[in-house]
């Protein structure tokens, strides 16, 4: 029996979304699907892709959306996301008062935010709380989700698993927005941004469109790569002495 999820389990299983830790607070023990024998926990693919849609269909009701990833790890897919959502991304540092104080040249409000890790966007998370703006949050199983409205179970530590998630959630809010009318619309559009953006890259190259929100340097180390191996192919010209 053919399972309704937004992609196959598989392709969620091969991200790593489901790859929880050894941590674990009481939290989060609804979205724990199993604990292996190692002690390592399973968060659960179905509660996670549910709550993917909830989360696109409330994203997708707001006009100034905000993404927020101290990390590195999740820069480039909140960035993404940001970009083709119509919203704001704040990556790396997040000043105090960009959400609280008006007098702050980065103020900016938004009506709601979606942080990459609570523990370590505190300062996001604090300043929504205290302007009663809502949060969405990727949660893995050592998170707390006090203070959060949306939670979205998933490994928040890898790039691949943090990327598939926002290219899902990408995907779903810009359908709700009525930017695309269909996956194929999506799929194609993230193939041609890959193919403006990555100068050298041949025409028929394979595009892996969560890579896009990935960050990897895969389609520039191709395009590098080929024009490497067109040198080489290239004759050399013999010189000849005077």
């Amino acid at each position: 029996m053919q399972e309704d999820l937004l992609i196959p389990r598989a392709d969620y299983l091969s991200a790593g979304v489901h790859i929880g830790m050894r941590q674990r607070t009481e939290d989060m023990r609804e979205f724990i699907f199993k604990i292996r024998s190692d002690g390592m926990a399973v968060l659960d693919i179905k509660k996670l892709d549910e709550r993917i849609r909830i989360a696109a269909k409330f994203i997708g009701s707001k006009n100034n959306v905000l993404a927020v990833s101290r990390r590195g790890v999740g820069a480039r897919a909140a960035e993404k996301f940001a970009e083709l959502i119509g919203g704001r991304a704040i990556t790396g540092r997040f000043y105090p008062g960009t959400l609280t104080n008006p007098a702050y040249e980065r103020f900016y409000q938004p009506d709601i935010v979606v942080v990459m890790d609570p523990l370590v966007d505190t300062q996001a998370v604090t300043e929504s709380v205290d302007e009663r703006i809502p949060v969405v949050a990727l949660c893995d199983t050592f998170n707390e989700t006090k203070n959060l409205d949306l939670v979205l179970p998933t490994n928040n530590k890898g790039k691949r698993a943090i990327a598939l998630i926002f290219w899902l959630l990408t995907r779903e809010t810009m359908r709700i927005k009525g930017l695309i009318k269909s996956d194929e619309e999506y799929a194609a559009m993230i193939v041609e941004k890959v193919k403006a953006e990555t100068p050298g890259l041949k025409s028929d190259a394979p595009v892996d469109g969560i890579s896009y929100f990935e960050g990897v340097e895969s389609y520039e180390d191709k395009a590098k790569e080929e024009r490497k191996n067109e040198r080489k192919e290239k004759p050399k010209r013999k010189q000849t002495r005077r």
